[in-house]
Protein backbone atom coordinates (compact mmCIF):
# COMPACT_ATOMS: atom_id res chain seq x y z
CA UNK A 1 0.00 0.00 0.00
CA UNK A 2 1.13 3.41 -0.89
CA UNK A 3 1.89 6.38 1.53
CA UNK A 4 -1.36 8.40 2.19
CA UNK A 5 -1.78 12.57 1.48
CA UNK A 6 -1.88 14.89 4.14
CA UNK A 7 -5.15 16.02 4.49
CA UNK A 8 -4.89 19.76 2.99
CA UNK A 9 -4.25 22.83 5.26
CA UNK A 10 -6.62 26.05 3.76
CA UNK A 11 -5.89 29.52 3.98
CA UNK A 12 -5.87 30.94 6.22
CA UNK A 13 -5.08 28.30 8.71
CA UNK A 14 -1.67 27.20 10.48
CA UNK A 15 -0.63 23.81 11.66
CA UNK A 16 -0.24 22.66 14.86
CA UNK A 17 -2.53 25.25 16.22
CA UNK A 18 -1.54 26.99 19.62
CA UNK A 19 -3.04 27.06 22.76
CA UNK A 20 -1.97 29.63 24.93
CA UNK A 21 -3.64 28.17 27.77
CA UNK A 22 -6.77 25.42 28.64
CA UNK A 23 -9.24 24.70 31.32
CA UNK A 24 -10.79 21.23 30.47
CA UNK A 25 -13.58 18.78 32.07
CA UNK A 26 -14.63 15.66 31.12
CA UNK A 27 -17.06 13.19 31.67
CA UNK A 28 -17.15 9.18 31.29
CA UNK A 29 -19.87 6.95 30.57
CA UNK A 30 -20.05 2.84 30.94
CA UNK A 31 -22.81 2.31 28.26
CA UNK A 32 -24.94 -0.22 26.41
CA UNK A 33 -22.27 -0.99 23.74
CA UNK A 34 -25.51 -1.65 21.05
CA UNK A 35 -26.90 2.15 20.34
CA UNK A 36 -22.99 3.40 20.62
CA UNK A 37 -22.49 0.88 17.23
CA UNK A 38 -25.33 2.39 15.80
CA UNK A 39 -24.98 6.44 16.04
CA UNK A 40 -21.35 5.56 15.45
CA UNK A 41 -21.80 3.82 12.22
CA UNK A 42 -24.18 6.76 10.81
CA UNK A 43 -20.73 9.39 11.67
CA UNK A 44 -18.00 7.00 11.26
CA UNK A 45 -18.33 3.80 9.08
CA UNK A 46 -14.55 2.77 9.24
CA UNK A 47 -14.28 3.34 13.09
CA UNK A 48 -15.51 0.80 16.02
CA UNK A 49 -16.98 1.76 19.58
CA UNK A 50 -13.83 0.44 21.72
CA UNK A 51 -15.38 -2.07 24.94
CA UNK A 52 -13.73 -1.82 28.34
CA UNK A 53 -15.38 -5.14 29.89
CA UNK A 54 -18.45 -5.43 27.51
CA UNK A 55 -18.98 -1.50 27.93
CA UNK A 56 -19.01 1.03 25.75
CA UNK A 57 -17.07 4.20 26.64
CA UNK A 58 -19.03 8.05 25.72
CA UNK A 59 -17.47 11.06 27.10
CA UNK A 60 -18.90 15.06 26.81
CA UNK A 61 -15.82 16.93 27.24
CA UNK A 62 -16.06 20.97 27.98
CA UNK A 63 -13.06 22.98 26.79
CA UNK A 64 -12.18 26.75 27.43
CA UNK A 65 -9.22 27.85 25.75
CA UNK A 66 -6.57 31.32 24.83
CA UNK A 67 -4.94 31.64 22.06
CA UNK A 68 -2.50 34.53 20.93
CA UNK A 69 -2.39 35.67 16.94
CA UNK A 70 -0.41 38.20 15.58
CA UNK A 71 -3.48 40.59 15.47
CA UNK A 72 -3.97 39.83 18.98
CA UNK A 73 -5.85 37.22 21.35
CA UNK A 74 -8.77 35.38 21.38
CA UNK A 75 -10.84 33.07 23.47
CA UNK A 76 -13.22 29.68 22.55
CA UNK A 77 -15.15 27.69 24.59
CA UNK A 78 -16.52 24.74 23.32
CA UNK A 79 -18.25 21.23 24.47
CA UNK A 80 -17.61 17.50 22.33
CA UNK A 81 -19.84 14.73 22.83
CA UNK A 82 -17.78 11.46 21.83
CA UNK A 83 -17.67 7.65 21.54
CA UNK A 84 -14.17 6.51 22.12
CA UNK A 85 -13.16 4.44 19.44
CA UNK A 86 -10.71 2.98 17.35
CA UNK A 87 -10.12 2.14 13.73
CA UNK A 88 -11.55 -0.93 12.65
CA UNK A 89 -8.46 -2.24 10.45
CA UNK A 90 -6.40 -1.34 13.55
CA UNK A 91 -8.43 -3.63 16.33
CA UNK A 92 -5.26 -6.40 16.51
CA UNK A 93 -2.79 -3.66 17.38
CA UNK A 94 -4.96 -2.57 20.65
CA UNK A 95 -3.96 -3.83 24.20
CA UNK A 96 -7.07 -5.06 26.10
CA UNK A 97 -7.45 -2.45 28.69
CA UNK A 98 -10.48 -1.73 31.90
CA UNK A 99 -11.88 1.55 31.68
CA UNK A 100 -9.35 2.88 34.46
CA UNK A 101 -6.76 1.87 32.40
CA UNK A 102 -7.48 2.96 29.86
CA UNK A 103 -8.79 6.98 31.79
CA UNK A 104 -5.25 6.62 33.32
CA UNK A 105 -3.19 6.43 30.02
CA UNK A 106 -2.27 3.22 29.40
CA UNK A 107 -3.11 2.96 25.74
CA UNK A 108 -0.37 4.14 24.15
CA UNK A 109 -0.94 3.71 20.22
CA UNK A 110 -3.38 6.48 21.01
CA UNK A 111 -5.38 4.43 18.45
CA UNK A 112 -8.49 4.80 21.69
CA UNK A 113 -9.60 8.24 20.24
CA UNK A 114 -12.89 10.53 20.45
CA UNK A 115 -15.16 9.73 18.04
CA UNK A 116 -16.60 13.08 17.34
CA UNK A 117 -20.80 13.27 17.27
CA UNK A 118 -21.12 16.60 18.61
CA UNK A 119 -19.21 19.77 19.01
CA UNK A 120 -20.91 23.24 19.85
CA UNK A 121 -18.42 25.72 19.83
CA UNK A 122 -18.99 29.87 20.30
CA UNK A 123 -16.05 31.35 17.80
CA UNK A 124 -17.20 31.30 14.19
CA UNK A 125 -13.64 31.61 13.60
CA UNK A 126 -12.80 28.10 15.14
CA UNK A 127 -16.10 26.23 13.90
CA UNK A 128 -14.68 26.91 10.45
CA UNK A 129 -11.14 25.27 11.42
CA UNK A 130 -13.18 22.84 12.86
CA UNK A 131 -14.77 21.79 10.04
CA UNK A 132 -11.82 22.13 7.39
CA UNK A 133 -9.15 21.28 9.47
CA UNK A 134 -10.43 18.04 10.97
CA UNK A 135 -13.89 17.30 9.71
CA UNK A 136 -15.33 17.72 13.09
CA UNK A 137 -19.23 18.22 13.24
CA UNK A 138 -19.12 21.80 14.79
CA UNK A 139 -22.20 24.17 15.13
CA UNK A 140 -22.68 26.97 16.90
CA UNK A 141 -23.46 27.84 20.71
CA UNK A 142 -22.93 30.10 23.89
CA UNK A 143 -21.61 29.06 27.43
CA UNK A 144 -22.67 30.01 31.21
CA UNK A 145 -20.18 28.79 33.35
CA UNK A 146 -18.63 28.51 36.72
CA UNK A 147 -15.10 27.10 36.78
CA UNK A 148 -12.41 26.32 39.64
CA UNK A 149 -10.19 29.09 39.57
CA UNK A 150 -7.22 30.96 41.66
CA UNK A 151 -9.14 34.10 41.28
CA UNK A 152 -12.31 33.03 42.96
CA UNK A 153 -13.34 30.96 46.00
CA UNK A 154 -12.20 27.86 47.07
CA UNK A 155 -13.35 24.72 45.23
CA UNK A 156 -13.56 21.89 42.45
CA UNK A 157 -17.01 22.06 41.29
CA UNK A 158 -17.37 22.86 37.21
CA UNK A 159 -21.00 23.94 36.02
CA UNK A 160 -21.51 24.44 32.37
CA UNK A 161 -24.64 25.31 30.62
CA UNK A 162 -24.42 25.00 27.03
CA UNK A 163 -26.97 27.05 25.19
CA UNK A 164 -27.97 27.16 21.18
CA UNK A 165 -26.51 30.22 19.11
CA UNK A 166 -26.11 30.55 15.76
CA UNK A 167 -23.75 32.37 13.05
CA UNK A 168 -25.27 36.29 12.49
CA UNK A 169 -23.66 38.25 9.69
CA UNK A 170 -20.26 39.02 9.74
CA UNK A 171 -19.24 35.89 10.91
CA UNK A 172 -20.53 36.95 14.04
CA UNK A 173 -21.94 34.64 16.88
CA UNK A 174 -25.70 35.09 17.32
CA UNK A 175 -27.01 33.78 21.03
CA UNK A 176 -30.49 31.85 21.14
CA UNK A 177 -32.16 31.97 24.36
CA UNK A 178 -32.85 27.88 24.40
CA UNK A 179 -30.63 25.90 27.29
CA UNK A 180 -29.07 22.96 25.16
CA UNK A 181 -27.59 20.90 28.29
CA UNK A 182 -25.59 21.19 31.82
CA UNK A 183 -22.67 19.65 32.64
CA UNK A 184 -21.77 19.43 35.99
CA UNK A 185 -18.70 17.78 38.22
CA UNK A 186 -18.87 18.23 42.17
CA UNK A 187 -15.43 17.17 42.76
CA UNK A 188 -14.77 19.15 46.09
CA UNK A 189 -12.62 16.55 48.67
CA UNK A 190 -11.52 14.28 45.84
CA UNK A 191 -8.39 13.27 45.18
CA UNK A 192 -7.40 12.76 41.61
CA UNK A 193 -4.75 10.78 40.20
CA UNK A 194 -1.87 11.67 36.84
CA UNK A 195 -3.95 10.90 34.01
CA UNK A 196 -0.96 10.40 30.85
CA UNK A 197 -3.72 10.51 27.96
CA UNK A 198 -1.58 12.88 25.59
CA UNK A 199 -1.55 12.77 22.55
CA UNK A 200 -5.60 12.45 22.42
CA UNK A 201 -6.25 11.08 18.99
CA UNK A 202 -9.05 12.98 17.55
CA UNK A 203 -11.15 11.32 15.09
CA UNK A 204 -13.44 12.76 12.11
CA UNK A 205 -15.06 11.72 9.05
CA UNK A 206 -14.67 14.15 5.92
CA UNK A 207 -17.81 14.60 3.22
CA UNK A 208 -15.92 12.32 1.22
CA UNK A 209 -15.98 9.64 3.71
CA UNK A 210 -12.40 9.66 4.52
CA UNK A 211 -11.56 8.87 7.92
CA UNK A 212 -8.56 11.80 9.70
CA UNK A 213 -6.83 11.70 13.10
CA UNK A 214 -6.03 14.39 14.41
CA UNK A 215 -3.60 14.39 17.92
CA UNK A 216 -3.61 16.49 19.84
CA UNK A 217 -1.10 17.51 22.82
CA UNK A 218 -0.93 18.19 25.95
CA UNK A 219 2.31 19.24 27.92
CA UNK A 220 1.54 17.50 31.32
CA UNK A 221 -1.07 15.02 32.82
CA UNK A 222 -4.76 15.48 33.63
CA UNK A 223 -6.06 14.65 36.70
CA UNK A 224 -8.63 11.91 36.81
CA UNK A 225 -10.71 11.29 39.07
CA UNK A 226 -12.72 7.56 39.76
CA UNK A 227 -16.16 8.31 40.25
CA UNK A 228 -17.05 4.57 40.95
CA UNK A 229 -15.15 4.58 44.06
CA UNK A 230 -17.41 4.15 47.66
CA UNK A 231 -18.73 7.73 48.07
CA UNK A 232 -17.96 8.68 45.05
CA UNK A 233 -21.04 8.26 43.08
CA UNK A 234 -23.33 11.28 41.76
CA UNK A 235 -20.95 13.48 41.80
CA UNK A 236 -20.76 14.26 37.87
CA UNK A 237 -24.31 14.47 35.37
CA UNK A 238 -25.11 15.54 32.55
CA UNK A 239 -29.17 17.19 31.91
CA UNK A 240 -30.83 17.66 28.53
CA UNK A 241 -32.85 20.56 28.53
CA UNK A 242 -33.74 19.99 24.73
CA UNK A 243 -34.52 16.43 24.46
CA UNK A 244 -35.59 16.97 20.59
CA UNK A 245 -32.46 18.48 19.32
CA UNK A 246 -29.58 15.88 17.92
CA UNK A 247 -27.47 16.79 20.59
CA UNK A 248 -29.60 16.20 23.19
CA UNK A 249 -31.18 13.16 21.71
CA UNK A 250 -28.50 11.23 21.29
CA UNK A 251 -27.06 11.87 24.83
CA UNK A 252 -30.28 10.36 26.18
CA UNK A 253 -30.37 7.54 23.86
CA UNK A 254 -26.99 6.88 24.91
CA UNK A 255 -26.59 7.73 28.58
CA UNK A 256 -30.03 6.97 29.99
CA UNK A 257 -30.02 7.60 33.79
CA UNK A 258 -26.45 5.71 33.66
CA UNK A 259 -24.06 6.89 36.29
CA UNK A 260 -21.26 8.54 35.39
CA UNK A 261 -17.93 6.37 35.61
CA UNK A 262 -14.85 9.02 35.99
CA UNK A 263 -14.39 12.71 35.34
CA UNK A 264 -11.07 14.42 34.23
CA UNK A 265 -9.58 17.62 34.51
CA UNK A 266 -6.85 20.09 33.44
CA UNK A 267 -6.53 23.57 33.81
CA UNK A 268 -3.43 25.80 32.77
CA UNK A 269 -1.00 26.83 35.49
CA UNK A 270 -0.87 30.53 35.65
CA UNK A 271 2.09 32.59 33.85
CA UNK A 272 2.34 35.41 36.36
CA UNK A 273 0.18 37.32 39.28
CA UNK A 274 -0.39 40.89 40.26
CA UNK A 275 0.19 41.26 43.96
CA UNK A 276 -2.26 42.81 46.31
CA UNK A 277 -0.95 46.70 46.81
CA UNK A 278 0.82 48.33 49.75
CA UNK A 279 1.07 52.02 51.35
CA UNK A 280 4.95 53.59 50.91
CA UNK A 281 5.32 56.29 53.91
CA UNK A 282 4.50 59.87 53.35
CA UNK A 283 8.02 61.63 52.87
CA UNK A 284 9.24 64.11 55.51
CA UNK A 285 6.68 67.30 55.81
CA UNK A 286 4.20 66.05 53.66
CA UNK A 287 0.57 65.88 55.22
CA UNK A 288 -0.79 62.45 56.71
CA UNK A 289 -2.17 59.52 54.54
CA UNK A 290 -5.36 58.26 54.18
CA UNK A 291 -6.95 56.96 57.18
Amino acid sequence: MSPLPLPPVPEPFRLPFHYGALHQLGVDWLVDPGPVRDLLAKHHPDLTAAEFEGRALVSANYQLYFAQYPFGGGVTQEIEFNVIAHPTADRDRLPELTYAQYAQGWDQTKLLGIARIHVVCDNPFAIRAGRELYAEPKYPGWFEVGLPSLNGPAGETWTVRCNAAAIGPDDTLARGGEALLDLRAELDGLTSVPAGLAPVTGYGTDPEGRLLAGPMNVYRPYGWYDLTAPGHGGRASLTVHADEDDLGRDALALLGDTPAAGAWTYQSAPVAAHHRPYYLPPRPGAGPGPA
